[in-house]
């Protein structure tokens, strides 16, 4: 009982990383621009101004690392009810096999998102990756291994 409480944390708190990664607009930061994946955040002033990234990058590799961020948070939520369904529906000694194929395609698309962003965007700008973008890559650690641990799980009770 222990060990899935574990694992429901553990999920739980794959998704809430995800969701601030994707969310969160501190993909990429410098002293007066905040960029996410959605927009950018200037500093004119002392007040913060939104602008549209569509003009500023490729607009096919946005879309995939938004795709990419958007679909990880989905598949890992269904992960979750999938999960918590097979825990009434499965028979005793079946694996989850199913919650584990979600969550390891939650895992490609946020290591897709992430690595296209890391290969594609602000090579020649001066700054650094913000915590979204981290969280980002820890999610990815998460959903991996939430992945894992559900295709070797076994069903022990009824």
């Amino acid at each position: 009982m222990l060990v899935l409480a574990g694992i429901v944390v553990l999920h739980i708190t794959a998704i809430i990383l995800l969701l601030v990664a994707t969310i969160d607009n501190a993909w990429w930061l410098t002293d007066s621009v905040a960029t996410d994946v959605w927009g950018r955040w200037e500093l004119a002033g002392s007040a913060w101004h939104y602008t549209n990234l569509k003009g500023d990058y490729a607009e096919e590799y946005l879309q995939v690392v938004q795709a990419g961020a958007v679909l990880a948070c989905i598949f890992s939520i269904l992960g979750l009810f999938v999960f918590v369904a097979q825990l009434f529906t499965l028979s005793k000694g079946q694996r989850f096999t199913f919650s584990g194929a979600l969550m390891l395609i939650s895992c490609l698309c946020v290591m897709i998102a992430a690595s296209i962003y890391t290969d594609i965007f602000h090579k020649q700008d001066q700054g650094w990756f913000g915590h979204s973008f981290i969280l980002a890559w820890i999610s990815f650690v998460l959903t991996f291994i939430l992945g894992i641990i559900y295709v070797v799980l076994r069903k022990k009770s009824e």
